[in-house]
C-alpha cells in the first residue's frame, strides 16, 4: 500500500482535529488543562511540520521537517500515555489518536528511511 503525500496531509489534519476535539473535552483541573495544552500543541504540529516537509526545497530540508514530525508524534504519544496512565482521561476516548499516533509513526520512519536510502544512492551516482 503506498500513501500519497496529499493522503498524508490529510490524515494529519484529521490527527490534529482529534487532538483538537479531545482536548477540548478535557477536565477542567489545572492538571489536566496543562497536560491538553502540551498535547494540543504537539499534536497539532504533526500536521504543520508535514506540510513545511512537503513544501521543502531539499533533500535535507525534507529529511528535517520529517524528522520533527517524528519528535512530535513522540511527545503527543507521552502526553497521550500522562493522561491515560494518570487517570485524567479515559483510555478508551484516547484510543483513536494512540493508533493514528503510532500509525503515523511508522509510515513516517518508512518514510524517512527510504528518502535517506535514495539520497544515499544519488550520491554513490
Amino acid at each position: 500500500m503506498r500513501i500519497e503525500p496529499e493522503d498524508l496531509r490529510k490524515r494529519t489534519k484529521r490527527f490534529a482535529l482529534g487532538v483538537v476535539k479531545q482536548c477540548a473535552e478535557m477536565p477542567r483541573t489545572s492538571t489536566a488543562q496543562v497536560l491538553g495544552k502540551q498535547l494540543l500543541r504537539s499534536g497539532t504540529s504533526v500536521g504543520a511540520n508535514y506540510r513545511e516537509a512537503y513544501r521543502s526545497r531539499s533533500d535535507a530540508e525534507f529529511l528535517a521537517k520529517m524528522g520533527d514530525c517524528l519528535k512530535e508524534l513522540e511527545e503527543t504519544s507521552y502526553w497521550l500515555e500522562l493522561l491515560i496512565e494518570s487517570g485524567l482521561f479515559p483510555a478508551e476516548n484516547l484510543a483513536f489518536l494512540r493508533d493514528e499516533s503510532d500509525q503515523l509513526t511508522a509510515i513516517f520512519v518508512t518514510i524517512i528511511k527510504r528518502k535517506r536510502s535514495n539520497v544515499q544512492f544519488q550520491e554513490k551516482k
